[in-house]
């Protein structure tokens, strides 16, 4: 077992692409999460485990959020367990490329880990509106669950996206694919800034206020929204010109 640094090297040649990240994924969240793959494979945990750890500090979160009046203190220790989950939710890949020790059971259980996440933030969003929000009207106890909706389309389209053009680009052999590589583009990585989930995390930072959290939740809200209609627009084409060949 090499030194941490040796580690850390080999790690950040084992990235995945750039391609499609937000600034905060690439120059954040894939660096912390470096760094935590790092004392993982140090203390021999295995990426399932560290996925684990990810679920663990991102549910006792949410937990938190739910059962707990609002306070400044939640709200730095709820953002601070939020973003230490998300970047162990990056630690998890690089470890596994690492070591070499990913598989289909790894990849799943990821994926069910951030679908939860999912529906578990916008849940325990609305229990703190309905139990300590004191809200202006109960139309906000909407809110939440718009986001939800939100939210999860765009996770689960997203997945399909991503698995049927693998399949697509797969069946066409990797001389096709190659063709319609797109390149890295840091407007792109600047755009997608108000979707990435660890800026997202940001607006609890404010649940001392929550006449601001409200205000800034619902922001985030009608971005999101925002984004999902141009990502669905985006995929149904892509998905069209890998019909067509």
């Amino acid at each position: 077992m090499g030194s941490t640094g040796t580690v850390l090297r080999e790690l950040r040649g084992a990235q995945k692409s750039a391609k499609g990240v937000s600034l905060y994924s690439r120059y954040v969240n894939r660096p912390a999460g470096r760094v935590l793959a790092a004392m993982a494979y140090r203390t021999g945990l295995t990426p399932n485990q560290v996925t684990l750890v990810s679920a663990l500090f991102t549910y006792s979160a949410l937990v938190a959020v739910a059962l707990v009046e609002p306070s400044w203190t939640l709200a730095v220790l709820v953002y601070a367990a939020l973003a230490i989950g998300f970047a162990f939710d990056s630690a998890d890949g690089q470890l596994a490329r690492l070591t070499g020790r990913g598989g289909p059971d790894g990849e799943w259980l990821d994926h069910v880990v951030d679908c939860g996440k999912l529906l578990l933030v916008h849940t325990a969003v609305l229990i703190s509106f309905y139990r300590f929000g004191e809200l202006p009207s109960e139309a906000w106890l909407l809110l939440p669950l718009g986001f939800q909706l939100a939210a999860v389309v765009t996770f689960c389209a997203g997945l399909l996206r991503e698995h049927l053009g693998k399949a697509a680009a797969s069946a066409r052999g990797p001389s096709w694919a190659a063709t319609r590589a797109v390149p890295v583009s840091r407007v792109r990585a600047v755009a997608l800034l108000p979707a990435d989930y660890g800026v997202f995390c940001l607006v609890f930072l404010l649940l001392g206020a929550p006449g601001a959290f409200r205000a800034g939740y619902a922001v985030l809200a009608v971005v999101h929204t925002l984004f999902l209609a141009a990502f669905l627009a985006k995929w149904f084409r892509e998905l069209k010109v890998l019909r067509a060949g």
